[in-house]
């Protein structure tokens, strides 16, 4: 009968050892495959402003074959493709397209010939609207789209962007004036001096 109860009381010193182990001290390791930090999921990635400050300075812009000027911003990169010229800084562009034409743009010419060649040329396209806009020039077409931007060429980064895009038009000749940056930026002043700077000479 001792021997019953003295292997009752090591058993019951057993037992409670191991609830003790059990509390909110207990240092022992986690079950194999379980995790001791909690994860929050990583954000997406958002655009980055792409304000234009608002002390930029501007400078004149002339093709070599004249016919018109307007102001980009001052220290911009710039490039040249087939007949337009490219002046980017970080996340925003401007393109100048010069060409010949026969007719003034029209909303409808824009949205039956322009609107389809963006929509296979800019990735996630996203249709904006087509209006006519009163500037020191004269009129122009408006056009307002969505769409990614082309992967930058040393970080591969593909920004989504808010485009506007002016044709003007005088005496057989066309201006395609598109302005870009990230959708959010507010480039509304700098944009408004580009467009409001274009003169026909």
């Amino acid at each position: 009968m001792r021997r019953t109860l003295v292997l009752s009381l090591a058993g019951l010193a057993l037992t409670a050892g191991v609830v003790a182990g059990c509390g909110s001290g207990s240092t022992s390791a986690p079950p194999s495959g379980a995790t001791t930090t909690s994860t929050k999921p990583v954000p997406a990635e958002s655009n980055p402003a792409g304000d234009i400050p608002d002390n930029q300075a501007y400078v004149a812009y002339q093709p070599a074959q004249g016919g018109f000027t307007v102001k980009v911003p001052e220290g911009w990169a710039r490039s040249e493709s087939g007949n337009a010229v490219i002046f980017t800084d970080k996340l925003n562009r401007i393109e100048i397209a010069s060409a010949s034409a026969t007719s003034a743009p029209t909303v409808q010419s824009v949205n039956s010939t322009v609107v389809p060649v963006l929509q296979q040329q800019v990735p996630k396209f996203a249709m904006g609207k087509a209006t006519v806009v009163s500037r020191p020039a004269g009129q122009a077409v408006l056009l307002t789209y969505r769409g990614d931007s082309a992967p930058d060429a040393v970080t591969g980064k593909v920004v989504h962007s808010a485009f506007e895009r002016y044709s003007f038009f005088q005496g057989g000749r066309q201006v395609d004036l598109t302005l870009s940056g990230p959708v959010g930026a507010d480039n509304v002043d700098p944009w408004r001096i580009v467009t409001e700077s274009f003169r026909w000479q």
